[in-house]
């Protein structure tokens, strides 16, 4: 995804910082419109074809029949005796015929290479004024562009045909292969083909997709294979009446299936949904990038389908701009199998095979080049949507997380408003998935079910997921959009924002790979997450053993007097057994030896059970662990409460507020912990975030001034003659 923009507003900024620039545009297509609806799903014709295709090498042809059923072969020999006679030699060749809606193109078994349409664009086709897209060196040409120049990107283009239906007569979709070679953006562009039917075919290796559907209103991909594409397999895009069927895809370098900007029919509805644009069913999706992409994938219904094998199983975001439909809503995802999303592609980015011409890097033997910066590892991101329903899936075997959900903020998708900021990811359902068992009863458990940000309204989940960050969320109630237990929050957590930050800064084109993000490998210690807590230890361990030296002093126990100029310079002299002077001080109060010994005593309580917080804290960033992480924060509020009691006395104002931070991360383990606190908009890690900022700042003035006035003190005294 690549380095993303800021925005003024420090609300913007807080709302997750989430997006690469370099990724911000990374499928351009002209300036399109939603069909107007009053199409229809098409059926599948079961009629003679009015046009056949096929190759003119007999003995090619029956090695590729030989082995199906005898009744298929007959008919396949029938065709192609017929298309000898009148038949075209090309796909495009046939497509071109096509005079009236309602007619079915028949290709036989064979390999397309569509050598017509490979020829490099001279005269008004090489010098078409369009602009460039921001990466993939192509054009964003017009529909009456690709009318004039058809093959400019695509293989095969079906512009304008109405109701066409094109169908493999083999036995299955390797039969009939039609292959780009690398040669053209898309191996088949169907733009505004309203009805058009794919069936029983391949079609692989392009630039970007194998079988691209726009601006069309009614469309079926049933049975069709497609491969080893830069981007895409299957990519519609702002369209309607939609239904993909018992497909599979894999090798590509983002989306297996990608129902892009699908017509946003519930755009201001709840989860009453009385229709979806898109249907995806019976469907594999496997070794992508992503098994399933839904940039703006609004009113999509994706069930009994298969994701597995990829970086990410499926994403729906709000992540690009220029997209219609945004932000994201409404796809439904219902007994899917979403499991074992572990691959890690990131390892041809950094060993220079992506940076090969795409013929050259080796596709075909398990190469896939990422073009996106995701979590792998995660069965299903939603980056930004809004009332999207999981439910009734079976998920298991990813080493991330089951689901992870976090909002993206509108300036990301071009919208600067700012009441905006904070309008995704609300009123996502979860609910009746299976986590981390197989269908056969075996136990593959995720490595956390549920990795939320903590920002959104309305979001839910059901009482039975297993591990989670936070440890606690939402649950659903049993009606449609009631919850319990809900929360509105405007801000992701900070650790967890910071991290999203970090983790956009990808770019696959300039090998951009940021470090400290596990995302891209980075793991224990070298975690953002870890670095932030260690960082944030050092400070207050540091802090805290200033106390407890000072508190020493005050009580007159073993140990040293202890100075320390605002130069931060340490002189520590041996003072075992040692009564405190009259007028001694803890952070500069006066008190009688026997209050300063009841105050140290209760300060090395506070510190012991803080150092323990502090570490465990760090140890728990680096594996990951939010309960750990709670408990850390319950051992540090212990620290912070001590430590504020033994100085109210006298520092009532600075003891007070140090009293206050540590009710204040008693409060935050307890949203992380054993229940959201509702009706806030910003959880309690930001505001303790933010005032720990500003105690560490208080806490070295209270340290310093009271030296340095000690120091003073100790030079006039020196002074005065005996």
């Amino acid at each position: 995804m690549g380095p993303m923009r800021r925005i003024a507003a420090v609300v913007a900024l807080a709302s997750g910082l989430l997006l690469p620039a370099g990724v911000a545009f990374a499928h351009e297509e002209r300036e399109v419109s939603f069909p107007d609806g009053t199409g229809t799903v098409p059926r599948l014709r079961t009629g003679e074809p009015d046009v056949l295709v096929c190759k003119s090498d007999q003995a090619d042809f029956e090695r590729r029949i030989a082995k199906f059923p005898a009744r298929l072969q007959e008919r396949n020999r029938d065709l192609f005796a017929k298309c000898q006679e009148n038949g075209a030699r090309h796909l495009q060749e046939a497509v071109d015929q096509v005079d009236r809606p309602g007619m079915t193109i028949a290709i036989l078994p064979g390999l397309y290479r569509e050598e017509p349409s490979h020829a490099a664009p001279t005269g008004d086709c090489a010098r078409l004024p369009a602009r460039w897209a921001h990466h993939g060196g192509y054009q964003i040409l017009s529909f009456d562009q690709q009318r004039q120049c058809p093959h400019n990107q695509n293989l095969v283009a079906i512009l304008g045909k109405e109701d066409l239906q094109i169908e493999g007569t083999g036995a299955g979709p390797l039969d009939v292969v039609i292959d780009a070679e690398y040669r053209k953006l898309n191996a088949i562009r169907a733009d505004r083909a309203d009805g058009v039917y794919f069936r029983n075919f391949t079609a692989q290796r392009t630039t970007f997709n194998s079988l691209y559907v726009l601006e069309t209103d009614g469309f079926v991909i049933d049975e069709v294979l497609t491969r080893w594409n830069d981007e895409y397999g299957f990519l519609t895009f702002a369209s309607d009446h939609g239904l993909y069927t018992d497909c599979e895809s894999y090798g590509n370098g983002d989306g297996g299936l990608y129902p892009g900007s699908a017509s946003d029919i519930n755009d201001g509805r709840g989860h009453d949904v009385p229709r979806y644009a898109i249907e995806i069913r019976r469907c594999k999706s496997h070794d992508n990038a992503l098994g399933y992409s839904g940039t703006a994938g609004d009113s999509v219904w994706a069930h009994d389908n298969e994701f597995y094998g990829n970086m990410v199983g499926a994403t729906m975001d709000s992540l690009w701009p220029s997209h219609p439909g945004l932000p994201q809503n409404h796809a439904r995802f219902e007994n899917n199998k979403i499991y074992d999303n572990n691959r890690d592609y990131y390892r041809y980015l950094r060993n220079g095979t992506c940076a090969k011409p795409p013929a050259q890097r080796g596709y075909e033997q398990g190469v896939v080049c990422p073009q996106v910066g995701v979590p792998s590892g995660t069965g299903v991101l939603v980056a930004g949507g809004n009332y999207n329903v999981f439910t009734g899936n079976r998920i298991w075997g990813h080493r991330r997380a089951a689901f992870q959900l976090f909002g993206v903020p509108a300036f990301i998708r071009g919208e600067t408003d700012l009441a905006k900021q904070a309008d995704t990811s609300d009123f996502n359902r979860y609910e009746r998935n299976v986590f981390g068992v197989t269908p056969a009863g075996e136990r593959q458990p995720n490595g956390l079910d549920v990795w939320w940000d903590g920002q959104g309204t309305g979001n839910c989940w059901q009482g039975d997921t297993g591990t989670s960050t936070p440890a606690v969320l939402p649950v659903c109630a049993d009606r449609v959009p009631e919850l319990s237990g809900g929360t509105r929050r405007i801000l992701a957590e900070p650790v967890k924002l910071i991290k999203l930050y970090m983790c956009a800064d990808f770019s696959a084109s300039e090998v951009r790979l940021p470090a400290g993000c596990d995302w891209f490998g980075a793991s224990g210690l070298g975690t953002v997450e870890a670095l932030l807590a260690l960082a944030g230890s050092v400070v207050l361990g540091l802090l805290a053993g200033l106390f407890w030296w000072r508190s020493r002093r005050a009580a007159g126990l073993p140990g040293a007097t202890f100075r320390m100029t605002f130069g931060a310079s340490f002189h520590v002299t041996a003072g075992a057994g040692r009564r405190p002077e009259a007028g001694a001080r803890i952070g500069g109060e006066e008190d009688d030896p026997s209050g300063n010994r009841r105050r140290h005593r209760l300060i090395v309580a506070g510190t012991l059970a803080g150092t323990a917080g502090l570490v465990l804290d760090v140890v728990a960033a680096a594996v990951g662990s939010p309960r750990q992480a709670g408990v850390a924060l319950l051992l540090m509020a212990a620290w912070w409460l001590c430590l504020g009691a033994a100085l109210r006395a006298r520092r009532p104002v600075f003891g007070w507020f140090t009293v206050v931070l540590g009710v204040l991360a008693v409060a935050d383990a307890f949203d992380r912990l054993v229940h959201l606190i509702p009706f806030v908009p910003l959880g309690p890690g930001w505001v303790r975030g933010l005032l720990t900022g500003l105690w560490v700042v208080c806490a070295v003035l209270v340290l310093v001034l009271r030296d340095s006035r000690s120091a003073d003190k100790s030079t006039a005294e020196a002074e005065v003659p005996a």
